[in-house]
């Protein structure tokens, strides 16, 4: 009973040293293996691995690429135009054991406060890059080579932390709220004057189509009116021929003929009544039955 009881006893503590030996490194980890708060190995590949139970322990930091959103930067051209600038970071822990140092903590805290000082240097580049080049050069397509050239700069500093920085992005450059402000008032005018200006290029040229329009008008009218002049008083010589040409073959046919279209224009029942001589020439053949004076 008590050889099996002492088997028993030393197969649990065997068990319990062999667990406390043996562990498993994720694929997405990097793993230190600390012996009095010394590393005294880094475990990098994926699977089992050993370490002295009871005196080593197990410091476990994360091998995948992680990212970091900066909070909006203010940062001022040589243009002296302010843009505020919001971007992110990609980056992994290079230096595990560096990244130990630089940090002082494990885990999420380490990532927490390796994070942070990755900030600040970002923000630092950032500034730093965006402040040498003019506004348009920031908000044109070359914004991409200094993407490049921050990515550059926060490699070296980022270095000292244990990190490698994969890649820098600006995802959105904005002018201030005031300066936002500013700039739509001032778009909003140059819009104004624009359409300002072409009003008045319509309304020069509404005013120079309808002078063209009265000229042509007065053209027209005036042409018609010779034309019509010309008709008429080539109409009054045919007429005058006519009755030239009646006059000479009868003549006392064409004044009996002249009267009565005086007679038919005169006495008409609105105009009835008619205050003459009675010897006027007007009533000759009124006169008499054969039309004689």
């Amino acid at each position: 009973m008590t050889r099996s009881f002492l088997f028993l006893i030393v197969l649990v503590g065997a068990v319990f040293v062999g667990l406390n030996s043996v562990f498993i490194v994720d694929e997405r980890e990097k793993v230190l293996v600390l012996q009095f708060g010394r590393v005294d190995a880094i475990k990098e590949e994926p699977g089992l691995a050993f370490k002295l139970p009871f005196i080593q322990n197990l410091a476990r930091y994360d091998d995948r690429t992680l990212s970091r959103d900066l909070d909006p930067i203010e940062v001022t051209p040589l243009d002296d135009r302010r843009l505020v600038v919001d971007a992110f970071a990609r980056y992994r822990i290079a230096d595990v054991n560096q990244f130990r140092q630089a940090t002082g903590a494990e885990g999420d805290q380490a990532i927490a406060v390796a994070g942070r000082r990755l900030d600040s240097i970002l923000r630092s580049q950032t500034r730093e890059i965006l402040g040498s080049v003019a506004s348009n050069d920031i908000l044109s397509t070359d914004r991409a080579a200094l993407m490049l050239r921050i990515r550059t700069g926060a490699i070296q500093d980022a270095r000292s932390l244990g990190l490698e920085v994969i890649d820098v992005r600006l995802k959105r450059t904005d002018l201030p709220r005031e300066n936002l402000d500013a700039t739509f008032a001032r778009m909003r005018a140059e819009r104004e004057r624009e359409a300002t200006d072409e009003r008045a290029r319509g309304q020069e040229a509404a005013q120079r189509i309808r002078a063209q329009a009265d000229r042509t008008v007065v053209e027209l009218v005036s042409d018609a009116n010779r034309q019509s002049e010309i008709i008429r008083g080539e109409a009054d010589a045919t007429r005058n021929a006519v009755f030239a040409e009646a006059y000479g073959a009868d003549q006392e046919f064409f004044e009996f003929y002249r009267s009565l279209a005086a007679y038919r224009a005169a006495l008409q029942e609105s105009n009835s009544t008619m205050v003459m001589s009675p010897d006027s020439e007007f009533f000759n053949y009124l006169k008499s039955d054969q039309g004689a004076k």
